[in-house]
């Protein structure tokens, strides 16, 4: 049968459920629900020029491709593709149609460098090489038995330091706001990002559906969040958004505390797997995980193509 790309229907439930439905087999390891996918698609700005694209055959989902401008940093010109195919229809061409549709989307919104995630395998690296992409840094995907493996015990805390949860902020996230804005900036990427938008963070980040409130857990000192970890979950599993702590504070273990205790509480919330992502070159954050009991399940090859 012909394989056919075009751009998502965000109001037609076959088309979010089919994207969900390719990414989870191709990338199990990243939580994403119709819901969320529906959400970013309303909600990212303007000027990212957001395209989700699905390779469709005999009426299937088949292949998905996530494609926008990276439109938080202050570099411009920098835009982001990453492709994936349902694992038992690879080799029948789309994956390329995808990648062709999504570089002529970019160029023609004037990026200039295409950064693209590629799963650490020899077909997918093979893949990304031949259309002129370069591999450059990588990051694991860690995953944690939380039914038979086993937590740290929780620590006490230190004098002048409580753990709250995002929910505690629902009536002003802002400090919550500013806390991210400064761990991402600090995070390893390509890419620089900044959050100056609070307005737009509330809309993209805050109300995002896989966001748990509950589970997310923030340390704070004097008042204010010093360190966070942020928990997604998709009602059977759990993911760890973001774990971070600002720079004042580092070094007192305090990212530390804060996610195992959300651990703790996601599997007494009855959550049996716990996912999480983390660069190579992070070794702070790769020792906590370490010592929280992730092990590495694959990884995956940040890629970068030139253009012009």
């Amino acid at each position: 049968m012909t394989i056919t790309v075009r751009e998502l229907r965000p109001e037609v439930r076959a088309d979010l459920e089919g994207f969900v439905r390719v990414r989870h087999h191709a990338l199990p390891f990243l939580l994403m629900s119709p819901e969320s996918l529906a959400h970013d698609l309303t909600h990212m700005r303007p000027e990212a020029q957001y395209r989700p694209l699905v390779a469709v055959e005999d009426g299937e989902v088949i292949g998905t491709a996530q494609v926008h401008l990276a439109h938080d940093s202050p570099e411009p010109g920098q835009g982001n593709v990453n492709v994936y195919v349902h694992p038992e229809r690879t080799g029948r061409g789309a994956g390329s149609l995808l990648v062709r549709a999504a570089e002529e989307h970019l160029a023609a919104n004037d990026a200039t460098r295409l950064f693209s995630w590629v799963l650490d395998e020899p077909a997918n690296r093979a893949f990304a090489e031949r259309r002129g992409y370069k591999g450059a840094r990588s990051a694991h995907f860690l995953r944690l038995d939380l039914a038979d493996g086993t937590l740290p015990p929780l620590q006490d805390l230190p004098p002048g330091v409580e753990l709250r949860t995002a929910a505690d902020f629902a009536d002003d996230p802002r400090p919550l706001f500013e806390l991210d804005a400064e761990t991402a900036s600090d995070e390893p990427s390509d890419i620089d990002t900044e959050f100056t938008d609070y307005e737009a963070w509330i809309e993209e980040t805050w109300k995002r559906p896989l966001l748990d409130l509950d589970l997310t857990t923030v340390a704070v000192v004097g008042g204010r969040p010093a360190a966070f970890s942020v928990a997604y979950t998709d009602g059977t599993r759990y993911g760890t958004a973001m774990t971070g702590t600002a720079r004042a504070h580092r070094g007192r273990g305090l990212a530390k505390l804060a996610k195992n205790a959300s651990l703790h509480r996601a599997r007494a919330a009855g959550y049996t797997e716990a996912f999480t992502g983390n660069d190579t070159g992070n070794g702070p954050m790769l020792a906590i995980n370490k010592w929280l009991g992730y092990e590495i399940c694959a990884t995956e090859v940040r890629y970068v193509r030139e253009l012009g």
